[in-house]
């Protein structure tokens, strides 16, 4: 189950989602994307690994996330339990207490950004709700009662509107020109709010737009779909791709196919990829 929030919350946030049920794999990574994301747990712990040389860590009372530059590896109990939100890529900065940047790449607890006591409750709150609806609305005003105002919000906001309307095909020096700013500015404001600079935010767009272009089901003409996406050439998407993913191109569908093949209309079929 999942819903968009009320404004304010809607101009930074996707959906506040519920989740249960048997996870389609044991293990599943997660590739860079334009979001940032809070899970609170409900169920038993959840493992998250940010890397193939970095142990995974175990996560009780949930994640906060903000944009990932690297793949997340999650391992996910037998019956996962939580709500979380997908925020926008800035999305995240008016709830927390430190620079966004501090974060990158570095999934902390939920007690971590909020305090012990406010996720004790928070949790205890949410598994005493009368359903996902409840919770959904119970975690929908803790949100409104933690917004709070942040600095260059307006401006980080805006310019990353234009970079996500363009997938990414977008000068990244005509957006601090056109704000009347210095790139250098620019860029502190994005690692501030995001934690990542406006280059790194458009390469992501990109390489977004290019996987949802996939259809794993057909043939895919690779030259096309990189030019359509904006690449210098084929080689340059195929190394993008292996960046972003650990996978060819090729690979990439095999693993897509696989899902399609083992859990055909699962809701989490369009993005993360099995590790099993």
């Amino acid at each position: 189950m999942s819903r968009v929030p009320r404004a304010p919350l809607g101009g930074l946030i996707d959906d506040l989602y519920y989740l249960e049920g048997a996870a389609p794999y044991a293990r599943l990574v997660l590739p860079p994307m334009p979001a940032a994301l809070l899970i609170v747990n409900l169920g038993e712990p959840f493992r998250i690994r940010g890397g193939s040389d970095v142990e995974a860590a175990e996560y009780a009372d949930g994640c906060v996330i903000t944009m990932p530059t690297s793949m997340l590896e999650f391992g996910y109990p037998r019956r996962p339990r939580s709500v979380g939100v997908h925020f926008k890529p800035w999305g995240l900065a008016p709830f927390l207490r430190m620079p966004a940047a501090e974060l990158c790449d570095r999934p902390v607890t939920v007690e971590q950004v909020w305090g012990r006591r406010a996720v004790a409750e928070l949790r205890d709150r949410l598994a005493a709700a009368d359903g996902p609806y409840e919770m959904l609305t119970f975690l929908e005003n803790e949100l409104m009662r933690r917004l709070h105002e942040t600095a260059g919000m307006e401006l980080v906001r805006h310019t990353s509107s234009v970079i996500a309307t363009t997938s990414g095909a977008v000068g990244i020096g005509g957006l601090s020109t056109g704000a009347g700013i210095s790139s250098t500015h620019l860029t502190q404001r994005f690692k501030e709010l995001i934690g990542v600079t406006p280059k790194r935010l458009a390469r992501t767009y990109r390489f977004t737009a290019a996987v949802f272009a996939i259809n794993p089901a057909e043939p895919v003409d690779w030259s096309e779909l990189a030019v359509r996406a904006g690449y210098f050439d084929q080689a340059h998407f195929g190394h993008e791709f292996r960046a972003f993913t650990g996978l060819t191109p090729t690979q990439y569908v095999e693993v897509r196919r696989r899902f399609l093949r083992e859990h055909p209309g699962h809701t989490l079929d369009s993005w993360p990829l099995p590790a099993d």
